[in-house]
């Protein structure tokens, strides 16, 4: 699924502008689907101009119009059809693991740094999924539950590796150094 997609599903709950999803993605989509702005504005436009999502400009005072978007029939209708896809992939794009395939490369404080801050970065993600619950989930849908409740299992699964298994790459033997 793209961020066209995603977009679409998110304007599924009303209209909203690009700050707005973004927003979205950054709470609720933030522990799995990454976006920026630099993706969800091209994808409105695109979207806008395949005619799945209306653009409404209201004038703000002394700032820019903001564009507040809304899905349409067609976009409905587009987006039914995506989520008739029985095999979605599913991607794990991590700098984290790609950082650790390297662990023999780096010092050991360097590697210790890494941990502790991907640690701290889960405790984040907890910390989000706790005030999640406890403001918002009531008016959920289940599958926007089920979603909450993958993330904080993955949490606590990496939690625990990175715990139990942070020996295999802090202790000897001491980091090789790379070749020129």
């Amino acid at each position: 699924m793209d961020v066209k997609t995603v977009c679409l599903g998110m304007l599924t709950d009303g209209p909203a502008s690009g700050y707005d999803l973004k927003k979205n993605f950054e709470s609720t989509f933030g522990h799995f689907f990454a976006a920026g702005y630099g993706s969800i504005y091209p994808a409105l436009s695109s979207l806008s101009k395949q005619g799945f999502v209306s653009c409404e400009q209201i004038a703000q005072e002394g700032k820019p119009d903001r564009k507040v978007y809304q899905i349409t029939e067609e976009g409905r209708q587009f987006l039914l059809k995506a989520l008739e896809n029985t095999s979605p992939c599913h991607k794990i794009r991590s700098e984290f693991l790609a950082t650790m395939c390297f662990a023999h490369l780096m010092q050991g404080e360097a590697i210790e740094a890494v941990l502790d801050y991907r640690l701290e970065e889960i405790a984040k993600y907890r910390e989000m999924f706790r005030q999640l619950e406890a403001e918002s989930m009531s008016d959920w849908e289940e599958g926007e539950k089920f979603v909450l409740g993958f993330g904080k299992a993955i949490a606590t699964a990496m939690e625990k590796y990175i715990t139990e298994n942070r020996h295999l790459l802090t202790e000897e033997p001491v980091a090789k150094t790379a070749a020129v």
